[in-house]
């Protein structure tokens, strides 16, 4: 089946289903953040990035089914990324239907296959030899849940007129961090995935125009005798400059 999951409707909206109206937005007291002695601030931000630092992408995949529930509240947690305007302009696609997982796989592998042969630079392709990728993505379909993620390019104001989403890309990117963050702190795998084009996932999905596909994502556990490469990470001295 394909299930639609949309933060927005977190949100109070009016019955035309529009944007967040932020000419309503109050102002409250924050209540919600927390400090922490300087010792437990180090300690947590420790705890954090051995956290993450296990986080590897993953090509192969077991077909063994995720708890739906757990699915929710990380996409839940997606919603929570800023957004320009706090218009919030994603929109995340569950897929779990195996003849719809078939038909993007197929779809897919269309475009690995064009820009592996014809469109792919020499120097791209020398980058990518060494994780042994290839046209062929059967994760497509062994995996057991693909979360194909939308920026809505505009919406609806609470007039019914339509409104630009600006810094879209951005606010989704950031969304999207969070939910991959997300799915590997309750235990679960992913790997990003995009091909060129992806207007096909439109099309799937029955996505409307305002719509652009910015990421499909593979989630489930690990195939028992999945393997990675033998890479690292770059240092912190290597990409953090202070000035």
């Amino acid at each position: 089946m394909v299930d639609l999951w949309d933060p927005l409707t977190t949100n109070i909206r009016d019955e035309r289903n529009s944007e967040p109206d932020v000419s309503r937005a109050k102002f409250v007291p924050l209540s919600t953040y927390r400090e922490y002695p300087v010792d437990e601030m180090r300690q947590r931000a420790t705890e954090f990035y051995r956290e993450v630092n296990r986080r590897r992408t993953v090509r192969e995949f077991s077909d063994r089914p995720v708890d739906r529930a757990v699915i929710d509240d990380c996409l839940r947690a997606a919603g929570t990324a800023p957004s320009g305007a706090n218009l919030q302009p994603w929109h995340f696609v569950v897929v779990t239907d195996p003849d719809i997982k078939r038909q993007i796989r197929g779809a897919a592998e269309v475009e690995e296959r064009e820009f592996y042969e014809h469109r792919a630079p020499k120097e791209w392709l020398e980058a990518l030899e060494p994780l042994g990728t290839d046209s062929n993505k059967p994760f497509l379909e062994t995996a057991p849940t693909l979360i194909a993620i939308f920026v809505q390019n505009s919406g609806r104001s609470p007039d019914g007129t339509s409104m630009k989403h600006y810094y879209a890309i951005e606010s989704v990117g950031l969304a999207s961090g969070i939910l991959i963050t997300g799915l590997h702190h309750a235990g679960l795998a992913t790997l990003t995935h995009t091909p060129s084009p992806m207007g096909f996932l439109n099309e799937i999905l029955g996505r409307p125009p305002n719509e652009r596909p910015f990421l499909l994502l593979v989630v489930g556990y690990p195939a028992a005798d999945a393997e990675v490469p033998d890479i690292g990470r770059k240092s912190l001295d290597d990409y953090v400059t202070s000035v």
